[in-house]
This record gives structure tokens, sequence and C-alpha cells, in this order.
């Protein structure tokens, strides 16, 4: 059957290239060539292969091109957004120097205006107080101006206050991005933690929803005034967020980074078979202090089937860790116990081939992989 259809083939391709003769006359002498169906064939090879290659060659300078393109997008809406940034600040840089010299003989109204400024910033910045790195960004600077007219003292004044609350959007947009950022890595969803009526965070500044409604109460214009509602709205996300991430179990079980097995399927050490391992496991010395990973209500304290000596702790809004294997505990059922609060020690009761910590995390009775939560937890650390 084989044999056949190779001859099948060749037949066509016979077909298809045909013995053809070339003859060329020159110099009154007749010279002929004989083009074989194989030496045809090798020829259509070679120009296909030759096309092919130029129309790879071709798509790839294409691709290459529209990236280059999509990139150069990129820059030129970033170049764009920027300049609008700046001239929209040149623009409320220039209406406060037109309006210091039509009102320059009127320093009265000028002081008051700086005035009010300073008192709603003031209002603004009191919601920074104890956050982390907000004393250093938010730093006020007094123009140092010396033989300086009252109206440039006032300017330059104005001016401070513009780079103030340029830095107080910046400081409260960036944290709160970041602690959205792990919200993500633990696999949550940061709009769960944020109440949008606002709450006590942010007074006036968020339950104001109108700008101009803002600008009323706090007797500023209305630019102003949405610029400080802005910044008072990051900042609540920001307090929020920073909130909810203390009562979540970011904390290390250990002081040892180390793991000896992880979350997911593994060969279990006794049936050397593959088996769902439901949590991390942390090795290390008897006794090695354990501690909890978030605030919470001890809820469990006892043995359970497999894990030997256990601590359970539940944290609030369906969060739950469990510590396993443990050799003693320091905590009774009802506790509330604190972040990084010790709770027990390392042990290698139940079923253990040596002393270590088996550590678990449960959302609303499911076991969550811990490792997200330990990064989550690192990163909010380095945003601190």
């Amino acid at each position: 059957m084989a044999i056949k259809r190779f001859k099948r083939l060749q037949q066509s391709l016979e077909e298809l290239f045909p013995e053809r003769h070339l003859y060329v006359r020159s110099g009154g002498e007749m010279r002929g060539y004989v083009f074989s169906p194989g030496k045809q064939l090798m020829c259509a090879t070679a120009v296909a292969g030759a096309a092919l290659w130029m129309g790879v060659c071709t798509a790839a300078m294409l691709v290459s091109f529209l990236s280059v393109s999509s990139t150069d997008q990129v820059v030129i809406k970033q170049k764009a957004y920027y300049e609008r940034l700046n001239a929209d600040r040149q623009a409320r840089l220039n209406s406060a120097v037109a309006q210091l010299s039509a009102s320059s003989g009127s320093l009265d109204e000028l002081a008051s205006s700086v005035e009010k400024r300073h008192a709603a910033l003031a209002l603004l910045v009191s919601d920074f107080r104890g956050v982390p790195g907000a004393a250093q960004a938010l730093q006020t600077a007094k123009p140092r101006l010396p033989g300086a007219s009252p109206v440039e003292r006032i300017q330059a004044t104005r001016m401070d206050q513009e780079r103030l609350i340029d830095a107080a959007e910046t400081f409260a947009k960036s944290r709160a991005e970041r602690l959205r950022l792990a919200m993500r890595m633990a696999g949550l969803d940061a709009g769960d933690f944020i109440s949008r009526d606002g709450g006590a965070l942010g007074g006036p500044l968020i339950e104001a929803k109108d700008p101009r409604a803002l600008a009323a109460v706090l007797d500023v214009d209305e630019d102003f005034a949405g610029r400080i509602q802005h910044a008072a709205t990051d900042m609540s996300d920001m307090r929020q967020l920073s909130a909810a991430s203390q009562r979540l179990p970011f904390y290390r079980p250990t002081n040892n980074p180390a793991l000896s097995s992880s979350y997911g399927v593994r060969f279990d050490p006794f049936t050397h078979r593959p088996a769902f391992h439901s949590g991390l496991d942390f090795p290390g010395a008897f006794y090695t202090p354990i501690m909890a990973t978030a605030p919470g209500v001890v809820s469990f304290t006892g043995v359970r089937s497999g894990y030997g000596n256990v601590v359970e702790i539940d944290h609030g809004n369906g969060f739950k860790t469990r510590y396993a294997h443990l050799q003693a505990t320091s905590v009774r059922v009802g506790q509330r116990v604190a972040i990084g609060q010790r709770i027990a020690a390392m042990g290698s009761t139940g079923r253990s081939t040596g002393p270590h910590l088996h550590y678990e995390v449960w959302v609303n009775g499911r076991a969550q992989n811990p490792n997200r939560f330990l990064k989550a937890g690192e990163y909010v650390q380095q945003a601190s």
C-alpha cells in the first residue's frame, strides 16, 4: 500500500514537473539543457523556502513595528498626562499670582485667605497624625524671604500650601494603593474592607460629597476644597485598609523564615503517595516560641486527629488560623490574644516526623494558602 502511494506521488510530481529541455543558441552553436523533474522540484522547493523566509521576516518586522508603536503611544500618553498636570499647576500658580497682583493693596484680605487655607490644611493633616512617614512627607517649611514685601511673603506661603496639598494627595494615594496591592497578594478584595460612608475617618472632609458644599464649610475656593476632599478620601481608604491589615493574619508564626513543606499537593511522608497539604510547615527545635499571626480570640485548644496538640484563633470576619503539632500551649479558650503574642511551643505531636509547626489559614471555612498572607504582610511592613 505504501509503495503504491509513493508511486502515485511520484507520478503526480512527474506530471507537475515534466522533463523540460532548454536550447540556447550562441555564436552559431546550439546548446541544450535538460531539466529533470528532480531538479525542477529542488528549484521549486528553494523558491518556496525563500518566499516563506521573506514572509516570516516581514511578519517579524511588522510585529516589531506595532510593538514600538504601542510603546510610543504609552510614552505619548504619559507625556500628555504630565503636561496636563504641569499646566494645571501652572494655571493655579498664575491664578494665585493674578489674585495677589489684583489685591496687592488689601493685605488683610490676602492674609485672611491664607489663614483659611491653613485651617483647612490643619484639618486634613490632623487625620495623618500617627501614620508612619506622614510627618516627614507633610512637613511644613516656613518661607524665609529676608527683605521681602508682605505680598511676596504671602505669595510664598500660598505656594507652600500648594506644595503641601500636593504632598498630601500623593502620600495618601500611594499608601492606599500599596495596601490594595497587599490585599490582592493575599487573594482578598480591598473593597470589602472599605466603608464608603467614610465613618469617623475624614470627618466633614469626606462627608461633604459636593466640593462646593465643602468649600462653603471650609470657606476656601472650590478648587482647593476639591483637592482637600480627594486627599481626605484617599486618607480614609488608607486608614481603613491599614486597620484591616492589622486584623488579618499577616504576621509570621515563628521567627524562622525557612519552610519544610509548602501548601498544596506533596508526597505524604508516611504513605509516600501524593496528598494535599493544607498549610505550611516551619521546622525548628522543641519549644520554639509560636506567635499569633493576628489579634483574635482563642476558639480551640486541645487534640485534633492527625494534628496533635492544636491552638485555633478566630480573628473575626470569617478568618481563622490553626497551629498544630505543638509541644505545649500557653493560652486558653476564650482568651483574647494580640498580634505577635506567644501562644504555644513547637513540638512533634500527632502525625509528625519531627519537631515543626503546621500552620493553616482559613477563610469562611476553607483552607487558604498561608504563604500569600505572609508575603502580603511583608509588603505591608515595607510600606510602613
